[in-house]
């Protein structure tokens, strides 16, 4: 059994128990949610479609970050890591695959609606799956490559979860950083801007398009911004003279993407009358 860490200074007891509240909260509304959504697809014929399977793989990739928040909760509760340095690892990597896969499954999405609206042309499966695929396979990849020695997880500073690891602040944090955000965080808050942006001007002239053009890209940029300007400090400046409790509340933003996210892509799409409320009220399904 891993010996107990810790509280790290600037931290007591109660603010462990209020950061631990805070993550079960979100770890629970968000794997709800995004439980209806996967349900839905899986026990609806009329939701799998192709655009339906980019929002079911945020809906996947979202679970996994609310998962992931769950086993901070619990670390939190018990006011250390317990599960050693292995685990530390392995909820290092989960929880930035999941993460990855999430931002960039929303510019899928993006470019999906974009197609959709502006090509007036279904996106075929084998253009979603593709999509998909490649979403996935490239998170688990940069998710990786910290395992591999570019890049190291290592404890937030609570010392009850496990993350990239900004606190040296190194060529090889910097070198990482600096390539990976590229890819995964600039480029698909990009492409997620862009599609909507072309989407409204195509749109404009004829009507409105059925989803909101604006609040993606913004709610992309408000959830994940945070960790991105905490990185880009350490890369650039000495990250100890930020507190660490500001250094948590990044964390504690991003946290709340599966619960925006299924707002406002299932809960804000048709997905809610052909499949999340029948979910809810099976009976009357029955009865109607």
């Amino acid at each position: 059994m891993a010996e107990p860490r810790s509280l790290p200074p600037g931290f007591g007891e109660l603010e462990v128990l209020a950061v631990g509240t805070v993550l079960l909260v979100e770890a629970l509304v968000g794997l709800s949610l995004n439980s209806l959504t996967i349900l839905s697809f899986c026990k609806y014929p009329e939701l799998r479609t192709p655009s339906h399977l980019l929002v079911l793989s945020l809906a996947l990739a979202d679970s996994g970050i609310s998962l992931n928040a769950l086993v901070a909760a619990t670390s939190s509760f018990l006011w250390h890591w317990p599960y050693g340095s292995g685990g530390c690892q392995a909820h290092g990597f989960q929880g930035f695959t999941t993460a990855l896969a999430s931002i960039c499954s929303t510019a899928a999405i993006a470019w999906g609606r974009y197609h959709h609206y502006c090509t007036r042309s279904r996106l075929a499966w084998d253009t979603a799956l593709s999509l998909v695929l490649f979403v996935w396979l490239s998170s688990a990849f940069w998710a990786a490559l910290p395992l591999l020695g570019w890049g190291h997880y290592d404890y937030e500073p609570l010392g009850t979860c496990c993350t990239l690891d900004y606190s040296q602040g190194n060529r090889n944090f910097t070198s990482f950083l600096f390539t990976m955000a590229f890819f995964n965080f600039i480029l698909p808050l990009f492409i997620t801007f862009t599609s909507y942006w072309l989407m409204e001007q195509k749109l404009g002239k004829t009507g409105h398009p059925q989803v909101n053009t604006t609040l993606p890209a913004r709610m992309l940029l408000l959830c994940w911004g945070p960790y991105a300007l905490l990185y880009l400090y350490a890369a650039i400046m000495d990250v100890t003279s930020i507190s660490l409790k500001l250094q948590m509340v990044p964390a504690l933003i991003a946290k709340m993407v599966p619960t925006i996210n299924a707002v406002n892509y299932a809960l804000g799409s048709d997905m809610v009358r052909k499949g999340l409320w029948p979910c809810l009220s099976p009976w009357r399904s029955e009865r109607e």
